[in-house]
């Protein structure tokens, strides 16, 4: 009764339960109202008469029931379940009971409701009360009744003792559509993510049509020229085209792909349209459903869904969890508004997302994308809080791992993955990945504000196809890490040595263009060298000890946007240092960023400006 009155998240899944990509053919709510909370009584927590008074916001039917008659909680169940069948609505069952002890083994209860737990302790119970109606009835004689409890508790011993000895199994834990999916001590291989050139060409051209009779706006028109443009000359793909062709290509696969959020339809920053309407009829329209428009009678017309969600953290990021649960072959993704709005659904986050593999077994693919960037928008519009995921990733920092391809566990053996991406073909693959594997694990993704439109930020067709080259930034799959833009060699082994080389930049996100453009200027593109850190979580062990390898002689430097105590200095610090000791390398890791901070960042578009040009200078001069 206390948390169906006081916790937000109840209101947020009655609002969710009537919108259309929410609606779940109505929910049976069942309340077990003790009439009190822990040690709060109803006048102190709640300002209403019931506590099902917040279900009134949707018209549901309450129907309240005395839980010491046992038939009429049957029959209020019965009912609530019929209508639920019947009107495909919630209903609410208000079980009025009470808690005969207190709220644990050493709780004293009568510390808080002396004069309640005095009228508990003389109560008859519900079971007795029920055993004594049925025998004054005559449906059951008292031998009857004590010969059916005695049978039920010595099922409930059997099961006790049983429970001692039980070895939680991955399988016992999933339903059968998981079959064929690999537990974390399961060797997966890795597979490439690329697309026949071909295919991607036939999808690019499918997902940018629009039908001559639809009216779109005339910049919408515009944006989705230039994507046709884009695919056909095979130049200039942007995040957005990147994302749709992604998003396409799985679906061409027989993959489901379902993204909500709020503003998601045409995307926070204007950016991706992937539903359009029609200017004099309102009509919408999603051309990532012209890859299956033959087909609907089959696949359904959702088998691509992108929906606005109610303006909700919590909630709907909680019903998108539970989509990915029961989906694995499906590319489930829930994006923020801006990255700041995931403190909102941190209890989904801290105790579902992050620990859920860990804690039941059970596992997930659902990916957050989380706006991210210091663009000096303020303090409510730069961080997505990376350090907070960072900061509850099981890998061990004080230990290098086996990171050969037949040993690799790396991402299978920690709880989630962790990016900041900064090309829109590495975007491409990070999501294909998603779903080309043979396990499931949460992605958080960093995603971009200021790189949508970055003139630099595209990548050609020829580094999201399924051809490898030593000299694409690409290849066939995701680069966990970027190397310089100057270096040859990817492999591991007859690494190049550059000893002349006077500092190496590691870095992660978007502030990697900034650098660039700044090294462009000093014209110290020989002796300084930047490399991204893509995937930040499992941490890219082999690759960051390869550039170490490459340029032995260098200063280590780490640059990021946000404060020394926010970000991934500390992440990447510790690693590092492993690194050092492991490689018998002298010397640490210098910071370039921004001074500690309570604020993720400053308010001041000018004080912003001031620390960034201080951040890349400290990253770059030598």
């Amino acid at each position: 009764d206390g948390a169906f009155s006081g916790q937000g998240i109840v209101y947020e899944t009655l609002d969710m339960s009537q919108l259309p990509e929410y609606h779940v053919g109505g929910t049976l709510h069942i309340v077990v109202n003790n009439q009190v909370a822990f040690t709060t009584d109803p006048k102190h927590s709640r300002s209403s008469m019931y506590c099902t008074d917040v279900a009134k916001c949707i018209e549901a039917p309450v129907f309240h029931v005395n839980g010491d008659d046992v038939e009429a909680v049957a029959w209020a169940m019965q009912l609530a379940l019929e209508w639920r069948q019947k009107f495909k609505a919630d209903a609410v069952v208000d079980i009025v009971c009470y808690r005969k002890f207190g709220h644990n083994e050493i709780d004293e209860p009568m510390f808080t409701q002396p004069l309640m737990y005095k009228v508990i302790k003389k109560h008859v119970s519900a079971h007795q009360q029920y055993a004594g109606k049925l025998i004054k009835e005559g449906i059951l004689t008292a031998d009857e009744v004590k010969a059916k409890q005695a049978e039920i508790l010595k099922e409930l011993e059997t099961e006790f003792e049983l429970s001692k000895n039980y070895v939680p199994k991955f399988r016992d834990w999933v339903s059968s559509h998981w079959s064929g999916f690999k537990s974390p001590d399961q060797f997966a291989s890795i597979r490439n993510t690329g697309v026949d050139p071909k295919i991607l060409k036939e999808v690019g051209a499918k997902i940018t049509e629009i039908p001559e009779t639809f009216a779109p706006h005339k910049i919408v028109k515009r944006v989705y020229d230039a994507r046709r443009k884009m695919f056909e000359t095979g130049e200039n793909i942007d995040w957005a085209a990147a994302e749709m062709l992604a998003f396409g290509t799985l679906l061409n696969e027989g993959n489901h792909v379902r993204l909500s959020g709020q503003d998601v339809e045409r995307g926070t920053f204007s950016h991706r349209h992937a539903v359009i309407k029609d200017q004099n009829t309102g009509e919408r329209f999603m051309p990532l459903r012209n890859l299956y428009s033959d087909k609907m009678d089959e696949k359904g017309t959702k088998y691509f869904t992108i929906c606005n969600s109610s303006l909700s953290e919590f909630g709907v990021l909680g019903f998108e969890l539970g989509y990915s649960l029961d989906n694995p072959n499906s590319l489930v993704i829930w994006e923020a508004q801006f990255g700041d709005f995931a403190n909102s659904a941190q209890v989904i986050i801290d105790q579902f997302i992050s620990s859920g593999e860990s804690k039941w077994l059970r596992q997930t693919g659902l990916t957050l994308l989380l706006p991210h960037g210091y663009d000096g928008q303020g303090p409510e519009h730069s961080s997505a809080r990376l350090e907070r995921f960072l900061q509850m990733s099981d890998e061990d920092p004080r230990i290098v791992p086996d990171m050969s391809q037949s040993k690799r566990l790396a991402i299978q053996g920690t709880n989630w993955q962790i990016c900041n991406v900064t090309t829109p073909a590495n975007y491409f693959h990070l999501l294909r990945r998603q779903i080309h594997r043979d396990y499931r694990k949460p992605l958080i993704l960093m995603s971009p504000k200021n790189l949508l439109r970055h003139p630099k930020c595209v990548s050609p067709l020829t580094e999201f196809d399924d051809f490898d080259s030593l000299t694409d930034a690409q290849g066939t799959r995701f680069k966990r890490l970027i190397m310089d833009k100057t270096a040859k060699v990817r492999g591991l082994t007859n690494i190049p040595v550059e000893d002349h080389v006077k500092r190496l930049v590691f870095c992660s996100g978007k502030v990697y263009y900034e650098l660039d453009a700044e090294r462009e200027a000093l014209k110290a593109e020989d002796t300084i060298k930047i490399c991204r850190i893509e995937q930040l979580a499992p941490f890219p062990w082999d690759l960051v000890e390869r550039e170490l390898k490459r340029y032995p002689k260098a200063e280590v430097v780490w640059c990021q946007e946000e404060p020394l105590n926010m970000g991934a200095y500390t992440h990447v610090d510790q690693r590092i240092r492993t690194l050092f000791k492991h490689l018998g390398k002298e010397g640490e890791l210098k910071y370039a960023g921004r001074n500690q901070a309570a604020s993720p960042s400053t308010g001041y578009g000018s004080v912003h400006a001031q620390e960034q040009i201080k951040l890349i200078k400290d990253a770059l001069v030598l």
